[in-house]
């Protein structure tokens, strides 16, 4: 176990020695704080198995649905914003002497108070963690279903209902791992395999050339369609950028002590987490849109259909990313779920209580994805809806809330800078995703 630092004296006046023993005890056995040995490196892939999703795939449709220009323009603004609200959040882990915000509602408490703060807060978090689990469940299905597509053409077609049935049984074993230490390994393995399929999505791409009457204009040929189909692609560059629900939480599993504070590991890790994110992100979209223009599909790898041994596996790179990254975004989840048992509802920590309420989650999510299957749609409509709060401008207002720059200041003016364009994605790329879910839905069957 790592060295936690003390606890500050207001944090605990009002406890009993007893209340403090049941506390420890209850956090030793939560899966965010029962384990901080984790090292700098640990962080890293942490962050690109979180960040790297396969929301990259959809970047050179996204890319097409935008434009040259605002396309490049909204992928590197993205990139430097969020960078800046993940340096934000590092460095409000520790900023209270004594105390670790653990969890980003902790943080969000401190910052809007008790309420306030978890109202605001817990909500936006727990939209984006089932959201990435359900839009991962129908991602894993689906690669599932392409890489059996790949390597069997004359085989019988399939259900996309049991490829989510085949990803969901292997989240079934690895949802009983306790805590984010025991997952290292298969976040290592995920963030791996998020920069082999990034590579050969570009590669690949690269290596076909510029195809014949290759088109850069609008798809669309109404202007409302090009305007609905712009909204839609801000949600997936929003999508693409989702990791910051679960920075505070990796950053919880490092040692720290007041002389070495975990934010010098955890940034280090986020600056190489970020530079691999800078190298899967701009080729795919770059190279991806150069190469197919608005043809491209809204998967890139549905563009590449030969060699059909590489297509085969880079969906199946896309399906062991998407087992790790299920992990990364679940384990936050059950932290909230699990202390609310126990600590709300007075539950005894126990192995059962946790085999529950993990499967039944995991459950949920399966349920959820075979039922409403929507890839695209639910890329946009996530995308701006939730995912813009919590990565673009909730830290900006936290730090704007408790270390209050003096207005006008460099500070004050990123900041408000950050939250602005943080509100435009959330209010407009949810009107997108939302269009292409209702035009998918009208020939939908359920379970088909």
């Amino acid at each position: 176990m790592g060295t936690q630092t003390p606890i500050d004296n207001n944090y605990v006046k009002n406890l009993t020695e007893e209340e403090l023993e049941r506390q420890k005890a209850i956090n030793d056995w939560l899966p965010i704080t029962s384990s901080r040995n984790a090292k700098w490196w640990y962080s890293a892939f942490h962050n690109v198995a979180a960040m790297v999703g396969a929301g990259v795939l959809s970047l050179p449709y996204a890319m097409s649905e935008l434009g040259w220009g605002p396309g490049v323009t909204i992928l590197v603004l993205s990139w430097i914003i969020t960078l800046y609200t993940l340096w934000q959040m590092v460095e409000m882990h520790e900023m209270v002497p004594g105390r670790r915000f653990d969890r980003y509602h902790e943080l969000g408490q401190y910052a809007f108070g008790e309420k306030l703060g978890l109202y605001i807060v817990v909500p936006q978090q727990l939209v984006v963690e089932v959201a990435v689990n359900i839009i991962y469940m129908v991602t894993g299905g689906t690669s599932l279903q392409k890489f059996h597509k790949s390597v069997c053409p004359g085989c019988k077609n399939i259900k996309l209902t049991y490829f989510i049935m085949i990803f969901a049984s292997v989240q079934f074993v690895l949802s009983h791992l306790p805590n984010f230490n025991s997952i290292s390994g298969v976040s290592l393995a995920a963030a791996v395999m998020s920069l082999s399929y990034s590579t050969v999505a570009w590669a690949a791409s690269a290596h076909k050339g510029v195809q014949e009457d290759v088109r850069y204009g609008y798809k669309a040929k109404s202007t409302s369609g090009k305007v609905f189909n712009f909204l839609s692609a801000l949600g997936d560059v929003a999508f693409a950028y989702a990791g910051h629900n679960v920075v505070l939480e990796i950053q919880a599993t490092i040692p720290s002590t007041p002389e070495k504070p975990s934010k010098g590991p955890m940034w280090r890790g986020v600056v190489v987490a970020y530079i691999l994110v800078a190298l899967c992100y701009f080729p795919v979209a770059l190279v991806g849109y150069w190469m197919f223009g608005n043809a491209v599909e809204d998967n890139i790898l549905l563009s590449l259909e030969k060699p059909r041994w590489l297509i085969a596996m880079a969906n199946m790179f896309v399906v062991i990313h998407v087992i790790g990254s299920y992990q990364i975004f679940a384990m936050p989840v059950f932290d909230m779920i699990e202390t609310l048992m126990v600590k709300k509802l007075n539950f005894k920590p126990s192995t059962i209580l946790r085999f529950i309420v993990r499967n039944v989650y995991v459950a949920f999510t399966m349920f959820v994805g075979i039922t409403f299957p929507f890839f695209g749609g639910l890329l946009g409509f996530f995308g701006g809806f939730a995912f813009a709060p919590t990565s673009y401008f909730l830290p900006c207002i936290m730090w704007l809330t408790i270390y209050k720059p003096k207005r006008f200041s460099l500070s004050w003016w990123t900041n408000w800078i950050c939250i602005v364009f943080g509100l435009l994605l959330m209010i407009l790329s949810p009107i997108g995703g939302l269009r292409t879910i209702i035009i998918e839905a009208k020939t939908y069957k359920f379970y088909s």
